[in-house]
């Protein structure tokens, strides 16, 4: 079998991906749950994971817990949480060498489900919930966390202006929570959170290794039996919000130097037809070295320390970040602008349209080279309901010209100006 894609079933309320390919020495596991992001849960959900990896019932001190992971020949494993779209995602993952490289009594692929299935579904439970000196440790290291991006004022920036963009919408909460709701939380009401948050849950495990589709379904349903009985979808409806006007706001924090950001919004997103020609125009005005913000507001004008763009494709959402002197406000903004009217009247050279092509190029092919790249791009297949292989989006990136993106660019509005400044001496 080559490993052209991932053939797809489900178990035991999970649906399941397996890439069955002999091009790695080990199992990438990875697993997904997402649920909507939402002001009631966010905090909660951020934490749970956190709390899991501390102990399960069979490795209820965490020495005993990392104990395990060396004795499966030092398997890695790690979460992360992380908004897509709407959806607040809480991702595990596991790497473990394949049995073959090693002499192993059991099989270790089989281990590794027995100890993720422990993790999710079976934690360390005092008195009928989380032990709280476990609770109370890790509230702290998300307090921390949530600490650290008010400290990097360039993360900072970056978060307050999609806050102020999204400030009706789930998507301007951060998927670590809120620092104001961590005190409350008790290992009671983390435990029932918990137990919803598993209950509800959209739940994606994808396996990439010398594995088959029955032999994933068999220790699926063997150690996460817990798990619900329905497996359920993301919901992929997109309505497109329109401007408006522009909502310019100015926040003063010590700072030396000024953050300003800016949040577009645009009717692409990655199930759309149009998503390469979305990603070209995020390439040429801010994604790389050559791009425009760069080449313009940082070196002709040297107006910025640094000037970038991102483009979110799951939530419909152009940003750009740039930290300039406080006095060249009104110039950044200015030559900021021309830059996104360049685009919109397809003021775009063959040269900047060849580089950007191979920057993009250069990550879709990386993408076979690492098996969880390889199941991150599939996932977006699953919370957008849009089936496009990495080689199939490298084609239509071949394949757009300066009138695509002109066109794509006409479809980026201007939603939001943020700037973090100093306080006046």
């Amino acid at each position: 079998m080559t490993n052209t894609g991932f053939q797809h079933g489900s178990a035991a309320g999970m649906r399941i991906h397996v890439l069955p390919t002999k091009a790695f020495k080990t199992f990438a596991i990875s697993l997904y749950a997402g649920i909507p992001l939402d002001e009631s849960t966010v905090t909660k959900t951020a934490l749970v994971p956190f709390v899991l990896r501390r102990g399960t019932a069979n490795y209820p001190e965490t020495t005993q817990f990392r104990e395990r992971l060396e004795e499966l020949y030092g398997a890695g494993f790690g979460f992360d949480i992380y908004k897509r779209g709407d959806y607040q995602i809480v991702q595990f993952r596991m790497d473990t060498i394949n049995d073959s490289f090693v002499h192993s009594k059991e099989s270790l692929l089989g281990e590794s489900f027995a100890f993720l299935g422990d993790v999710l579904t079976k934690p360390l439970l005092e008195e009928g919930s989380f032990r709280a000196s476990y609770v109370a440790t890790e509230r702290e290291t998300v307090r921390k966390k949530l600490e650290a991006i008010v400290n990097d004022k360039i993360r900072y920036a970056a978060e307050r202006c999609i806050e102020e963009m999204c400030r009706k919408e789930p998507y301007r909460l951060h998927p670590l929570g809120q620092r104001a709701d961590l005190d409350s939380i008790t290992p009671e009401s983390l435990y029932q959170s918990y137990n919803s948050w598993l209950e509800g849950a959209i739940l994606d495990l994808y396996v990439v290794g010398d594995t088959t589709p029955e032999e994933v379904e068999k220790l699926v349903n063997r150690h996460f039996g817990r798990a619900h009985g329905e497996t359920a979808a993301y919901s992929s409806n997109f309505t497109p919000v329109s401007v408006t006007e522009v909502r310019t706001v100015e926040e003063k924090l010590d700072v030396n130097q000024g953050k300003l950001n800016m949040g577009l919004r645009t009717s692409i997103t990655y199930k759309d037809d149009r998503y390469a020609s979305a990603l070209m125009y995020n390439g040429i005005l801010g994604g790389y070295p050559h791009s425009k913000l760069f080449v313009n507001v940082r070196e002709k004008e040297s107006l910025a320390y640094y000037a970038s763009s991102r483009y979110d494709g799951h939530k419909g959402i152009g940003t750009i970040q740039s930290g300039i002197e406080t006095q060249n406000y009104d110039k950044a903004v200015e030559i900021i602008r021309k830059q996104l009217d360049e685009l919109k009247t397809g003021n775009i050279s063959d040269l900047e349209l060849s580089q950007t092509k191979a920057m993009i190029r250069n990550l879709l092919s990386e993408i076979q080279d690492s098996a969880f790249e390889m199941i991150s791009f599939d996932f977006n297949r699953q919370l957008s309901g849009k089936e496009r292989s990495a080689q199939e989006l490298m084609v239509q990136v071949d394949n757009t010209g300066m009138e695509d993106v002109k066109a794509a660019a006409g479809t980026f509005e201007l939603d939001t100006i943020y700037f973090l400044t100093g306080k006046e001496e």
